[in-house]
């Protein structure tokens, strides 16, 4: 099956505040997920890209880069900015990096603690700070804490099928 690109998904944002904390698990859960994946990946494949689309190590390293976004993001609700800060969407924090230089132990451990920063500024807020709306630019929608918390989740997944399907398509060379 063909997975429909990040940037042509749509998102509906409606769910309850008060599932807030099943969203913060998912995004918890993100590092672990990613760990377990990495145990049965050869490590000879981790750096290999195929038509010029990022390796499986740049994915995760693309995933690292984001979480100061996040945190921005938390910012600028916290500041209650009208309109959330952008995201870079060529990428270029990542295609700069380096990511396939580095040792994949390092992604992975640089990833689990910016994640946890991230899980520990949303665990702060109460009630009302996770209903604050800014506006998300590129999707021209009202975004709440628990969206853009959703939507980093999905963001996630997106990233770990994209590493999932390469490494199948690899393995099967």
């Amino acid at each position: 099956m063909k997975r429909t690109k990040w940037v042509e998904r749509k998102f509906e944002f409606n769910l309850p505040v008060g599932v807030f904390p099943c969203v913060v698990e998912r995004l918890r859960g993100t590092p672990a997920r990613m760990d377990e994946l990495f145990r049965a990946l050869p490590s000879q494949i981790l750096t290999v890209r195929v038509d010029g689309a990022w390796s499986i190590q740049e994915q995760v390293g693309h995933l690292l880069d984001l979480d100061e976004l996040h945190e921005g993001r938390l910012e600028d609700y916290d500041q209650h900015l009208d309109v959330l800060r952008p995201a870079d969407m060529s990428n270029r924090k990542t295609f700069e990096a380096g990511h396939n230089s580095a040792p994949i132990d390092e992604l992975l451990k640089g990833f689990r603690d910016a994640r946890a920063r991230f899980i520990r500024r949303l665990e702060e807020l109460d009630e009302d700070a996770v209903a604050r709306t800014a506006l998300h630019q590129r999707l021209q929608k009202q975004m709440r804490v628990i969206d853009m918390a959703l939507f980093v989740a999905e963001h996630d997944d997106h990233h770990l099928a994209s590493i999932n399907e390469l490494s199948r398509l690899l393995a099967a060379r």
